[in-house]
């Protein structure tokens, strides 16, 4: 059974940053793919950035140079390094897993059918 459990979310002044934490169980995330997204409300979910299980990374244009994506394989987790956050940023922020190798350049469309395993979620809001 697999569950990823997200943390880290706060409230954050514009400027500031944050890391969010993924704990996976029922996978490890050096055999899959992993990512995050986010909603806010009254917009689509979109994605943010993404590791596959070789390392490669993704980036969605306006987290550019800002987030960084990074996992520990020893310790089983999955991070979101936010810097220079902007009030856009606030939404809720879902750690998501995907068994599948994907290939190159679906893997930089961050389509939300590839991850079928997603968290509950945790709060980032930038004011």
């Amino acid at each position: 059974h697999v569950q990823l459990v997200e943390s880290g979310g706060d409230l954050v002044q514009p400027g500031g940053s944050l890391r969010l934490s993924c704990a996976p169980s029922g996978l490890s995330v050096s055999d899959f793919s992993m990512a995050w997204f986010r909603q806010s409300p009254g917009k689509e979910r979109e994605g943010v950035a993404a590791i596959r299980r070789d390392d490669l990374t993704a980036y969605t244009d306006s987290v550019k140079g800002r987030f960084t994506i990074s996992k520990d394989n020893a310790g089983n987790s999955l991070f979101l390094h936010m810097t220079n956050l902007k009030p856009e940023d606030t939404a809720m922020y879902y750690c998501a897993a995907s068994a599948s190798f994907i290939l190159t350049p679906r893997f930089y469309r961050f389509e939300s059918s590839d991850y079928p395993y997603r968290g509950q979620g945790t709060q980032v809001t930038v004011s």
